[in-house]
């Protein structure tokens, strides 16, 4: 029922133009690898992890107006919870997603019931975020059975008929399964935005406190969407830990990783369904662009990563305030009106 109400929301009731715009994007994507090199082909892993990441932290921050500055902990957490079950205990990654999101939605439940119960909400919802994804880093640096500070190795097993199921193949198999997510995540906000919880969700992030008077159980909605955008991100660190092979706290629970999470539903369009999928795209071929041209002139900028993002973010607040999507979709007549925009999950930036 689910699938056949995604379906619906993002192919039937879209607009003609809409429809083969979307059916040529989901049949260029699927040929990449036939004709992509491995270095595109890692390019464009990197732009579908990022667009799913960006998918998941979009359904608590854009459906439902939860700031979240510490995604990362949901990412970190997921990747050493499967990767600790495969590399101990030789239990396949299929199943430590599970256990993965499990463990994830129970971390969102604690922070987010801290929160919620006690009123903690926008700035300080924020911080309490931060503060949790930074206890955890701390905690992990010192757990030794995962490798702690110095980090954590799953072992790499030549290819065979079992690289599907230890998720051990190579880029294609990696790619179709960033593609496959992406998807998933795409078809889960386009169900959300037409269900209850979505017309909840968006009456809440608008004003929490007439949604509250109208009826909606803003608590219960407040932790539906926490707990699905940190049962998405867990997958993300499965992905994570099973395509480099490698952990460290300090990398996959860092601030960076949380704001590189983030940029891409912004710079694209915080509540949209394509806004982090464009964004993540741009933000990617942006940096892998820079990079490249500064290697041709043989030049190193620490940070430049960073320095790309920060200008990137800045020229968006300034002139797109509501990100590229919204306004590029409407010029392309994807979107003709405040209605669509609105049932896509995005506001009028005009």
């Amino acid at each position: 029922m689910a699938i056949r109400h995604s379906l619906r929301a993002v192919w039937v009731d879209a607009p003609a133009r809409s429809r083969l715009a979307l059916l040529a994007l989901f049949v260029l994507l699927a040929a990449v690898p036939l004709a992509a090199d491995r270095y595109v082909l890692s390019v464009m892993i990197m732009v579908l992890f990022l667009a799913f990441v960006g998918l998941a932290w979009n359904i608590m921050m854009g459906f439902c107006g939860q700031l979240s500055l510490g995604h990362a902990l949901y990412v970190g957490l997921g990747a050493y919870t499967a990767a600790a079950l495969y590399q101990h205990f030789a239990i396949v990654p299929w199943i430590g997603m599970l256990v993965a999101i499990v463990v994830c939605v129970l971390a969102a439940s604690v922070i987010g019931w801290l929160a919620f119960r006690f009123g903690i909400g926008g700035t300080y919802f924020a911080l309490l975020t931060i503060a949790f994804a930074e206890f955890t880093r701390i905690g992990f640096d010192h757990f030794q059975w995962v490798g702690g500070s110095g980090g954590f190795f799953l072992r790499v097993v030549p290819g065979g008929t079992r690289d599907w199921l230890n998720l051990r193949g190579g880029p294609w198999m990696f790619y179709y399964l960033a593609l496959g997510l992406t998807v998933i995540a795409f078809l889960l906000s386009a169900w959300l935005l037409r269900s209850r919880a979505g017309f909840y969700f968006r009456a809440i992030r608008d004003n929490e406190e007439a949604a509250r008077a109208a009826g909606v159980n803003t608590f219960r909605y407040k932790m539906f969407a926490v707990q699905i955008s940190a049962g998405l991100t867990a997958l993300a660190g499965v992905f994570y830990a099973f395509y480099y092979n490698n952990l460290f706290p300090e990398q996959i629970f860092a601030m960076g990783r949380s704001i590189e999470i983030i940029l891409a539903p912004i710079i694209g369009g915080i509540g949209t369904l394509f806004g982090p999928v464009l964004g993540a795209a741009l933000l990617t071929l942006l940096s892998e662009g820079i990079t490249h041209a500064l290697e041709a002139f043989d030049l190193e900028i620490p940070g430049v990563k960073q320095i790309i993002y920060g200008v990137a973010l800045a020229l968006s607040i300034m002139f797109m305030p509501h990100g590229i999507w919204p306004a590029l979709a409407r010029r392309l007549g994807f979107a003709r009106s405040r209605a669509e925009l609105e049932v896509k999950g995005g506001r009028d930036d005009e």
